[in-house]
C-alpha cells in the first residue's frame, strides 16, 4: 500500500479539480451540435448553421435564412482505477450525464448575421463513495457557455465573426480524511471571454477558416483553497482557487464535391498556460480531426475521426513526492485521457422547416499504468459513448 500520507496528499489533490470527461479532448467536448459531432467535431471551416457560434463564428455569415437547433448529448463515461498489484480496482459511479445544447443564426440574406448558442460544455466528476480506499471522494464540475455573436461578409467570399463568452461553472469539492468530511460545498463562478474567426472561400467548393478561444478565468471561492489546506505543508502553501479554461487555436479546411462534403481541423489546446491545469503538470494538447458528409434528397448521413494526443504528463520516479502525487490524481480522478474518438451520424428533413440531427461519438478504451510511489503502480482505464440529438427549425 502507499505510504499513507503520500496518499492522502494524492487524494486531496485529485479532488481539488477533478472535472469532468466528456468524450473529450481533454475535458472539452470534440464538437458540440449533432453535425459536428457526427463530423469528427470539425467545423472551423464546415459550416453547419446555428452550431458554428462556438466553432467558428465566421462561418454564421453564410447563413440565409432564420435557423434554431436545440437538443442534447447522452454522455457514459467508464472509469475503472486500481492496484493491479493487490488485485483491487473500482469504477466510477458518476457514468451518466445529460448535456444541453441550443443554437439560433439570423441572416438578413445579404452577408450579415447574429447567433445566440447557448451550450452545455461539462457537468460531471467523479463518485468514490463508499470507497475508503479512495477516501470516498466525490467532485463536480459543471459548465455552461452562453455565446451572443455576430457575422459579416466583408466580400469576396472572406467573412469574420466574433462571440462574447458568457460562462457559468459551478463546483464542488468533498473527501474523507479519517472520520471528518473535508469540503465546504458547491461555489459558483461567472466568467467571461470571446471567440474571434474568419473564413475564406478559396473557390466555390474550397473554404478554409481560423479561430481563437480566449481562456476564461474561473475562481471558485473556498473549493481548492480549502481541499488543500491540510496539506499545505507538502504544496509549499494552499492551492489557488482558480481553475481557468484554456484558450484554443484552431484551423479547418472543407471541400465541397458534389453532393459530397470532406472537412479537416486542427486545434491546440493551451492546458499548459492555464491556471490550475498548469500546476497540474498538464501540457498543452494537440487535436486532428476529420469528417466526410454525403447530402442526399431530404438526409444526409456523415462519419469521421478525431484525436488530441493525451495532455496529462506521466512523471517518474525522479519527480519527487510532487510528480507522483500528480500521476495519483490526474490518473484516478482526472484522467481525460482518451485520444481516439469514431463519430458516425444522419439527419432526415421531417418537413419543408424541420429536420432532425442525430450522432454517436465513441472513444475505445485507453489503459495507462503510472508510479505513484516507488512500489505501486496505479492503473485507469477509459472509454466513452456519447449519443446526441437535435431538431432544427428553418424560418
Amino acid at each position: 500500500m502507499m505510504k499513507k500520507t503520500t496518499l492522502a496528499l494524492a487524494i486531496s489533490a485529485a479532488t481539488l479539480a477533478a472535472t469532468p470527461a466528456f468524450a473529450t479532448n481533454g475535458d472539452m467536448l470534440i464538437g458540440l451540435g449533432a453535425q459536428s459531432r457526427a463530423l469528427g467535431g470539425t467545423g472551423t471551416a464546415a459550416f453547419f448553421g446555428s452550431e458554428n457560434a462556438l466553432t467558428n463564428p465566421a462561418l454564421l455569415a453564410k447563413a440565409k435564412k432564420t435557423e434554431i437547433s436545440f437538443g442534447g448529448t447522452l454522455f457514459k463515461p467508464s472509469v475503472n482505477t486500481g492496484y493491479p498489484a493487490m488485485g483491487y480496482d473500482h469504477t466510477s459511479k458518476a457514468d451518466t450525464n445529460v448535456i444541453p445544447e441550443v443554437s439560433i443564426v439570423n441572416s438578413d440574406g445579404d452577408g450579415f448575421a447574429w447567433g445566440i448558442g447557448m451550450f452545455g460544455s461539462a457537468g460531471m466528476g467523479v463518485d468514490h463513495s463508499g470507497e475508503p480506499n479512495l477516501y470516498e471522494a466525490q467532485s463536480t464540475l459543471q459548465l455552461m457557455k452562453f455565446v451572443p455573436s455576430v457575422a459579416f461578409n466583408v466580400g469576396s467570399g472572406f467573412n469574420i465573426g466574433a462571440g462574447l463568452v458568457l460562462q457559468y461553472g459551478a463546483l464542488d469539492i468533498n473527501y474523507k480524511q479519517g472520520t471528518n468530511t473535508v469540503g465546504s460545498g458547491m461555489d459558483q463562478d461567472f466568467g467571461f471571454g470571446f471567440i474571434l474567426g474568419v473564413s475564406f472561400d478559396v473557390t466555390d467548393n474550397l473554404t478554409v477558416g481560423v479561430s481563437y478561444d480566449s481562456p476564461i478565468k474561473m475562481t471558485y471561492k473556498n473549493q481548492l483553497s480549502v481541499a488543500s489546506a491540510p496539506f499545505a505543508p507538502y504544496l509549499g502553501g494552499t492551492m489557488s482557487d482558480d481553475l481557468e479554461q484554456p484558450a484554443v487555436l484552431g484551423a479547418g479546411v472543407a471541400y465541397n464535391m458534389g453532393n459530397l462534403l470532406m472537412t479537416a481541423d486542427f486545434k491546440q489546446i493551451k492546458w499548459g498556460d492555464a491556471k490550475g491545469y498548469k500546476q497540474f503538470g498538464w501540457e498543452d494538447q494537440n487535436v486532428v480531426a476529420a469528417g466526410i458528409k454525403y447530402s442526399g434528397n431530404g438526409y444526409w448521413v456523415g462519419a469521421g475521426f478525431n484525436h488530441g494526443s493525451n495532455p496529462i504528463k506521466k512523471n517518474g520516479l525522479t519527480s519527487g513526492a510532487k510528480g507522483l502525487t500528480l500521476n495519483f490524481f490526474n490518473y484516478l480522478f482526472f484522467p481525460g485521457t482518451v485520444e481516439n474518438h469514431f463519430t458516425l451520424g444522419g439527419g432526415y428533413k421531417l418537413t419543408d422547416k424541420m429536420g432532425i440531427d442525430a450522432a454517436i461519438v465513441y472513444a475505445p478504451e485507453t489503459s495507462d499504468t503510472v508510479k505513484v510511489n516507488a512500489t505501486t503502480d496505479l492503473k485507469t482505464k477509459h472509454s466513452q459513448i456519447g449519443y446526441t440529438v437535435s431538431l432544427r427549425y428553418d424560418f
